[in-house]
């Protein structure tokens, strides 16, 4: 299923987030990611053995992946992907993809040669983050240092809570992809097992036009999906026949929670 979303500012979007009940703070938590962005990160580098991959490393087949431009994304049953627009530009920037109570929005950036872009960006999350009032804590996980963001917020019915995200990069050759996971997917379980499965099987697209480091690989909605979209209106208008299940028509939809 797609839909469409909007967007103000391409770098900083991020899935919109879950909000759970405040819980007290780990005290242990904040000590360590303040002794950590004091010193040179020193993990290893994330194997993309498994992915996800550059388009040179792997090639998909017309079948079982969706051709988003910059970023490739490959079909499981039960996967909802919804793009996100920039609302002045209308250009898409984002792909959320949702399985179930889990959701994962995706972005690739463009990068230099040299070097990788996510300790840097990994380290201006976390001061974004804490300038809100948030918290954050940073580990290995399945898809190699990730940073989790707690940022104060007010639930439905008007208690305060918390924000919460997964934040996950990869660095690849001359681009970066990021993932954020939310909802289901923020913890570990099968929801998250099974977004970072999808997560793993992306291929980016880089092309070969000289770009800024951090400018977004530039996306666009699937061909396949303007064709059935384009179709399906001339059958509605002709026949007054209902909207199938299971394909929604691209548009426009609601802003999703900045970060930054």
């Amino acid at each position: 299923m797609f839909g469409m979303g909007k967007k103000k500012k391409a770098e900083q979007s991020a899935a919109e987030l879950a909000l759970e009940e405040t819980k007290a703070p780990s005290p242990d938590a904040e000590s360590t990611l303040t002794a950590e962005e004091n010193i040179v990160d020193e993990h290893p580098a994330f194997d993309r053995s498994n992915g996800p991959w550059d388009s040179s490393e792997k090639k998909a087949s017309d079948d079982s992946y969706i051709d988003l431009g910059g970023l490739l994304i490959k079909s499981h049953p039960g996967l909802n992907l919804r793009l996100e627009a920039d609302q002045k530009t209308q250009q898409v920037i984002a792909v959320t993809l949702q399985l179930g109570k889990g959701h994962l929005q995706v972005q690739a950036f463009a990068a230099p040669k040299s070097a990788g872009i996510w300790d840097d960006i990994r380290h201006e999350l976390s001061e974004s983050v804490r300038n809100q009032g948030g918290q954050v804590e940073i580990n290995d996980g399945p898809l190699g240092r990730q940073l989790i963001s707690r940022v104060p917020a007010q639930t439905a019915d008007g208690r305060k809570g918390f924000r919460i995200a997964r934040f996950v990069g990869v660095d690849g050759p001359r681009w970066f992809v990021r993932g954020v996971f939310s909802g289901a997917a923020v913890l570990p379980g099968e929801s998250a097992e099974a977004l970072e499965e999808v997560f793993r099987s992306i291929i980016v697209h880089r092309g070969f036009d000289p770009m800024a480091p951090r400018d977004l690989l530039p996306m666009r909605v699937p061909q396949s999906i303007q064709d059935a979209a384009e179709a399906q209106k001339a059958a509605q208008s002709q026949q007054g026949e209902k909207t199938p299940a299971g394909l929604e028509i691209p548009r426009r939809g609601p802003e999703i929670t900045e970060i930054g």
